[in-house]
């Protein structure tokens, strides 16, 4: 197996280089909120195109009023399922936009709305239906279900939109495979497909307003080119463009390997510290599946590096890889950036293998002597990973390291306000980077609040799926 590349010196930042602590562009929440803007500006046209479709005095009875709010609740739910579909659809510019962590919340809370609203939409139809026809909702329902055109698999699509939604509850995901979790998250595409059959069939605005039926093949067609572009175009590309490989792998601990990874043109991938790419190494057993991993050191054109905790069967499979197995790589992906920085000073908090995207960072971040400090969580010694590299890192920039080993019940505890500010004493004049699982990502923030840091000089990247 050949040597990895060892480690460079970090070098100092070059002038106007994107480490710089102000940009020109529009801030994070700004783009956050631009973002939304279109979403909801898109889903006014939705409810004026309803508005305008429905005659005058077609609500007047109950049945009538039932039957419209089912309409416009299966109108909405669509739109929002076409919305969740953008959000699955890796598209580099809106992830580096809003980040991941913003992306994934959006995506599951938008799922839940959809949800609901797909829900009212079938309960409402047929209660309004049920009432005009002066029949029992149970009978409508077998009625609608059987006899209407496209029904049945409309029907299917619903019962494939509520089983993706029972496995997004965090209940279920912490039981399921990461592997699991996915594929059934692909079955969104097929209820999206089962539905839009039933809409042209049978959807009002689509049957007799072309102008209607019209936008909405427009929406459908402008999302599955997203799908078809950036989830299987952008990879086929880079696979060709880059023809990347393992180079060789390093061993960074009883459970935790560094894997170097080569090949053309790596700098066109313009990959910043803090982000990263969706990984499928081809071999026999894991060619069909690929999973997030950050960049573990400054990306220099050359070689990209991630280093991964053995956690799964993926990740197992990871430590026998052999030098030269094809990789591709989809991405960088990610917000979680040195263009977050807004202060001179910055505190970086790691939880377990969250030291990833930070030790990049680490790196990366221009810094006096003194204004830059790391907070390195962990359970246990052996969790500690890439340290000689940090002390060399640390040593060459004069920032402060402070590692926190034990278990999550100890005394005192690393995050309460008051250890906080005993490490960083003028904590509210940093910006604060924090990675890590869920639940110490949640007691740093808590804790980074309580002690008068503003959620705005906050940012976060969870570790979970």
């Amino acid at each position: 197996m050949p040597a990895a590349p060892s480690t460079r010196a970090p070098l100092p930042p070059r002038t106007g280089s994107r480490t710089d602590t102000t940009s020109p562009t529009l801030l994070h929440e700004d783009r956050q909120l631009l973002v939304l803007g279109v979403i909801a500006a898109i889903g006014a046209v939705v409810i004026g195109l309803w508005w305008v479709n429905t005659p005058a005095g077609s609500l007047r009875t109950f049945s009538d009023r039932l039957t419209a709010a089912g309409r416009i609740t299966g109108l909405l739910g669509t739109y929002l399922a076409l919305v969740e579909v953008v959000l699955m659809a890796r598209l580099p510019w809106l992830d580096r936009a809003i980040g991941t962590d913003n992306l994934t919340r959006w995506h599951r809370q938008n799922g839940q709305y959809t949800i609901s609203l797909l829900v009212a939409h079938a309960v409402l139809t047929v209660w309004g239906y049920a009432r005009a026809d002066h029949v029992t909702v149970a009978s409508e329902l077998r009625t609608v279900v059987l006899h209407y055109p496209d029904m049945l698999a409309a029907t299917v699509g619903l019962a494939l939109f509520i089983a993706v939604s029972v496995t997004s509850v965090r209940a279920a995901r912490q039981r399921l495979h990461y592997e699991t979790w996915y594929f059934v998250h692909l079955y969104v595409y097929l209820a999206l497909a089962l539905s839009f059959a039933h809409q042209l069939a049978t959807g009002n605005d689509f049957v007799t307003h072309p102008v209607s039926r019209a936008v909405w093949v427009l929406l459908y067609v402008a999302a599955g080119a997203m799908i078809v572009g950036y989830r299987l175009g952008m990879p086929i590309r880079s696979a060709v463009r880059h023809r990347l490989r393992v180079y060789g792998l390093v061993r960074e601990g009883p459970n935790h390997v560094s894997v170097w990874v080569t090949g053309r043109h790596l700098n066109e991938l313009a990959a910043d510290a803090g982000q990263h790419f969706r990984w499928r190494f081809l071999t026999r057993d894991h060619w069909w599946e690929s999973h997030p991993y950050s960049l573990s050191a400054l990306p220099d054109g050359r070689y990209l590096r991630i280093t991964v905790k053995e956690s799964g069967d993926h990740t197992r499979g990871l430590q026998r890889l052999r030098p030269g197995t094809r990789v591709i790589a989809e991405g960088p992906y990610g917000g979680f950036t040195a263009l977050r920085r807004r202060h001179h000073r910055v505190l970086l908090i790691a939880g377990g293998i969250g030291i990833t995207p930070l030790r990049a960072l680490f790196e990366e971040l221009p810094a006096r002597p003194g204004d830059l400090t790391l907070l390195y969580r962990a359970g246990r010694d052996e969790d500690v990973v890439l340290s000689a590299e940090i002390e060399k890192i640390a040593r060459y920039k004069g920032a402060n390291v402070r590692y926190v080993v034990g278990p999550r019940t100890m005394r005192p505890d690393p995050f309460a306000p008051r250890s906080l500010t005993k490490l960083v004493p003028d904590l509210v004049h940093h910006d604060v980077f924090v990675c890590g699982p869920p639940g110490m990502n949640e007691a740093a923030i808590a804790g980074l609040r309580a002690a008068g840091v503003p959620r705005s000089q906050i940012h976060t990247e969870n570790f979970a799926f």
